[in-house]
């Protein structure tokens, strides 16, 4: 069965990039996405210039405008790779379409069959349910600005792929726990989706082991309370 899994697990090694100084979130959990780093005075919208930054594969994104903002129309950011960094796999945004605008740096993608070799001003658009996979191509750091159509919980997704490369790492690896992962995936399915693979099959697989995710979280919540009482 863990042959299975593997192309889930690498799913969520996705964003890349460690290439900017500043305040980051630092979010708690999975599918709870992060305090901002700045509140817009108002309402409580996040304002643009949160940092999320995934430990797992380093990647750094700023946020220009949050769903928020833009009435669930838009999320954009700014989206930095170090030399040689990349999604370590193929993945599908079931209902959102994908626009990279490279800034600085080349990237590479890989749209179905397709491959593009992406300079300084090229805009490369990923069509809603297209596989695609992307990485910096270059010596130097890449940086791209990135639009999401519609924004659903995209900027959530990042913030939980941050808290679980941060707190939920299967020992001894630098993948998250495959429970934690699965969680994951079922949270987020209408923004991340596994190619190739029916959807209903990847729930079937998907759903023992989150069953173990949630029964371990409510362990791990009982031997805190547990602890705080004596």
């Amino acid at each position: 069965m863990t042959d299975q899994y593997e192309p889930l697990a690498r799913v969520v090694e996705n964003e890349v990039g460690s290439a900017l100084t500043g305040p980051v979130d630092e979010p708690e959990g999975v599918g709870r996405s992060a305090e901002p780093t700045d509140v817009a005075s108002r309402g409580g919208i996040p304002a643009a210039g949160r940092v999320i930054a995934n430990p797992i594969s380093g990647e750094r994104i700023v946020i220009r405008e949050s769903g928020a903002q833009t009435g669930g129309r838009l999320l954009s950011f700014d989206l930095f790779l170090p030399p040689g960094a990349h999604v370590p796999a193929r993945h599908v945004h079931p209902v959102q379409e994908e626009q990279f605008t490279v800034v600085a740096g080349r990237m590479r993608f890989r749209l179905g069959r397709r491959t593009i070799l992406a300079h300084p001003g090229d805009t490369v658009l990923v069509p809603v349910g297209t596989a695609h996979w992307f990485g910096n191509a270059g010596a130097g750091v890449a940086h791209a600005r990135v639009e999401v159509r519609p924004a659903l919980r995209m900027e959530e997704l990042f913030a939980s792929a941050a808290a679980m490369g941060r707190t939920r790492l299967f020992p001894g690896a630098r993948l998250p726990r495959l429970s934690d992962l699965a969680l994951f995936l079922l949270e987020f399915q209408r923004e991340l989706a596994v190619p190739d693979m029916p959807a209903f099959l990847v729930r079937a697989l998907l759903a023992p082991l989150a069953w173990l995710g949630r029964r371990r979280g409510r362990l791990s919540a009982d031997d805190r309370a547990r602890g705080a009482a004596t």
